[in-house]
């Protein structure tokens, strides 16, 4: 089969695109008391959540048995094939599971329809055609059907499976919402990488303390304030009164706004040319938190503070180096 030179591809993918998402908007349409007697099943869970399907269907499964996982719902795949073959021996009576097959009567999944009712596990079903056999004996069915497929044909699995696609994420949503499941408990199940980093690591974990905090005090003169920024090289020192309290920041903008405003530089102390206050974080807040100030305030640096003292600072660079950003 030659290819046509002039085939428009992009028209093409407006059509997939168009399609599926038209699948996706249907889907809102459906929704109706299934999916809350699904997501009310899948919270009593005592076990796990078995998620099984076969062929596309499977591909679909075990992507939404690991979204379930990583959000708080102890999950796995159960491929049909394999479970009439002992992997059956895997589902308990405390397991809840949910079954995918668009048209509802994949004999890989019918068949183990009473297998599962024998075990006594709540059997949850995600098809396309409510009175198919799957739906019809399931505890909770939950409608995923579409007009066509995005295929031309109409017969690749292509809207349906974005479809079921979408109703997993849905029910796992939901069942993170409903848990109140936090990003700090979305974070131990995702400890490597840059994940894992945004959501682990708190200001105190990189900030630069004792020697390394550049820090002067109140009515110094500006000179001494700029070796202070040379010595330990943050871009700004911290500006601090009697009590060591923070009354302001002194920074590379303040010294380029010092230069092109005042003509006094030897005589000016650096409270004269300090931003007051100045922008600040705390040892104990997410470090991806600190980014979102300093981006938000076109900054590089922050003064890290507790009970009103600079404990730290912390720089741009550091969460570069750390993988946070």
């Amino acid at each position: 089969m030659t290819p046509d030179a002039t085939f428009d591809f992009r028209a093409s993918a407006r059509r997939t695109l168009t399609l599926e998402q038209q699948a996706l908007n249907e889907l809102i349409d459906k929704l109706d008391v299934s999916f809350d007697h699904a997501c009310r099943t899948l919270l009593e869970c005592s076990g796990r959540i078995i998620v099984t399907g076969m062929g596309k269907s499977g591909h679909i499964a075990r992507k939404m048995a690991a979204t379930f996982a990583s959000t708080g719902s102890p999950a796995f795949y159960l491929h049909p094939g394999e479970a009439s073959h002992g992997d059956l021996g895997m589902v308990t009576a405390g397991d809840v599971v949910i079954a995918l097959s668009n048209s509802g009567e994949t004999q890989e999944i019918t068949g183990l329809i009473a297998l599962f009712k024998r075990l006594g596990a709540p059997l949850i079903s995600l098809t396309g055609r409510p009175h198919s056999t799957l739906a019809r004996y399931s505890d909770v069915h939950i409608d995923t059907g579409v007009s066509r497929e995005a295929c031309p044909h109409d017969l690749a699995p292509t809207s349906s499976t974005t479809a079921a696609l979408a109703m997993g994420d849905a029910l796992a949503l939901a069942l993170l919402e409903a848990r109140g499941f936090s990003p700090e408990d979305f974070a131990l199940s995702h400890p490597g990488g840059t994940l894992g980093k945004r959501l682990l690591l708190r200001v105190s974990d990189l900030m630069h303390g004792g020697e390394r905090l550049p820090c002067v005090p109140a009515g110094s003169p500006l000179r001494v304030a700029l070796l202070e920024m040379t010595r330990k090289g943050m871009g700004f020192t911290c500006v601090v009164d009697e009590h060591q309290h923070l009354v302001g920041v002194y920074t590379d903008g303040d010294l380029r706004r010092t230069l092109d405003q005042r003509g006094d530089f030897d005589l000016l102390k650096v409270d004269d040319v300090m931003t007051r206050g100045g922008k600040t974080t705390t040892p104990d807040m997410l470090a991806a938190e600190a980014v979102r100030i300093m981006e938000d305030n076109m900054i590089t640096a922050l003064a890290v503070v507790e009970a009103g003292r600079p404990i730290g600072a912390l720089h741009m660079h550091d969460l570069l180096r750390s993988g946070v950003i």
